[in-house]
């Protein structure tokens, strides 16, 4: 007998249907309205209904949705210059995802290797815990085996070493090595920034072999750091660096950036999208810079930054027996918990605040970049209570 649900049952959703959002809040078709400190994943980084990202896509849904790159794309070169401009970064793809953007970084240091003379150095060192999307090929660079089960031969050029392991990682450079891929700041790994020290080593040993460095901000870019790229904090730069979510403040909408010289061979007809850099994308992501490049935004950050992780380290102490650790920079902020990540992200949700799960037994804090110093202190009052309840009922047990 067929299944009634007409969906693929792959996700374990929280029964809530929210039904329009303002700013860093949520609210339900009851109602209910949540702080929001989960923002799509670190996807809504200008928060809900922004007037200005509105505008853009309104404006621009009444020109043309789509064409197709068989043309030129309104916004795609403004986009691409500004990104471009405020990077390290010569040439940009644009794509739908950051899955997406990272199959082009990935087929980007493939291909610059194969056109210099060098097509079995194809093998590319990622780091244990990581998550690079769902793709076939992102499954196999993260190389988490609960993504893995089920489908078949992993592809095959990718190879792991512990998360911050920096003699692992020179063991495993072979002659074969093309890159190194890294988050700056791991995500789904629980909120796990790299040392910038490391950072610094990864750039050497890449100059020293001749390697390319592919940098996966995805999450911790577009100013979620405070910064305006991770990268920046440990002052070096990558070849090649994927992003997505926050630059498109909700819109499907990432990109590979690439220097010049990692993008050498990809010429004419080597890789193709047919939603990737459209025109309603362009229109919100130019929008999204608008914001995030104005002077004083990436201070607010790091402003609302130090807000919360004072008050969260107050939080660790007041509730050692909940709470093993505070990590994280900027707004992309982590709390490693002593017991059930789920229950905390349960409690949290009593208190009408959302957060996310991650790997390591953590919770994400990843609110929308314009929260306010009085929405973080509200998000630290309702977490205070959601810790308070469940260190009630582990004393009532």
């Amino acid at each position: 007998m067929a299944d009634a649900k007409p969906l693929y049952e792959t996700y374990n959703r929280a029964p809530m249907v929210f039904e329009r959002g303002h700013g860093v809040w949520l609210e339900t078709v009851d109602g209910e309205r949540y702080l929001d400190f989960a923002a799509g994943i670190a996807v809504n980084s200008l928060g809900h209904t922004h007037p200005h990202l509105v505008e853009a896509l309104k404006a621009q849904a009444d020109r043309v949705w789509h064409l197709s790159n068989l043309y030129e794309i309104a916004g795609q070169n403004r986009l691409a210059e500004r990104l471009t401009a405020a990077t390290f970064a010569d040439k940009v793809f644009f794509t739908n995802s950051g899955a997406e953007a990272l199959e082009c970084a990935i087929k980007t240091a493939r291909r610059h290797f194969f056109v210099n003379g060098q097509p079995d150095r194809y093998r590319i060192i990622t780091i244990e815990g990581a998550f690079h999307g769902r793709t076939l090929a992102t499954i196999a660079a993260g190389g988490q085996a609960k993504y893995l089960e089920g489908f078949g031969p992993k592809v095959e050029g990718f190879d792991q070493v512990p998360f911050g392991d920096f003699e692992a990682l020179k063991a495993a450079v072979t002659d074969d090595t093309a890159a190194i891929l890294i988050e700056p700041v791991q995500g789904e790994g629980g909120v796990r920034p790299l040392p910038k020290e490391m950072l610094r080593d990864l750039r050497d040993l890449c100059d020293e072999h001749g390697m390319l460095l592919i940098l996966d901000e995805v999450q911790c870019g577009v100013g979620r750091t405070g910064k305006l790229f991770a990268y920046e904090w440990a002052g070096i730069e990558p070849d090649i660096m994927a992003v997505a979510k926050g630059i498109g403040g909700g819109f499907p909408l990432g990109a590979c950036l690439a220097t010049a010289e990692a993008a050498d061979g990809m010429t004419l007809g080597t890789h193709g999208t047919t939603y990737g850099g459209n025109p309603l994308a362009m229109a919100v992501g130019n929008a999204v810079l608008d914001v995030v490049l104005e002077e004083g935004f990436l201070t607010h950050v790091n402003d609302i930054a130090l807000v919360l992780r004072q008050g969260l380290a107050s939080l660790k102490d007041r509730y050692p027996d909940l709470i093993k650790d505070i990590r994280g920079t900027g707004l992309m902020l982590g709390i490693q918990c002593a017991k059930s990540n789920a229950d905390l992200v349960m409690a949290m949700r009593n208190e009408y605040i959302l957060g996310v799960p991650a790997g390591d037994n953590v919770v994400r804090l990843l609110p929308p970049l314009i929260v306010s110093a009085e929405e973080a202190r509200e998000a630290l009052n309702r977490i205070d209570a959601a810790l308070g309840m469940l260190s009630h009922k582990a004393q009532a047990s």
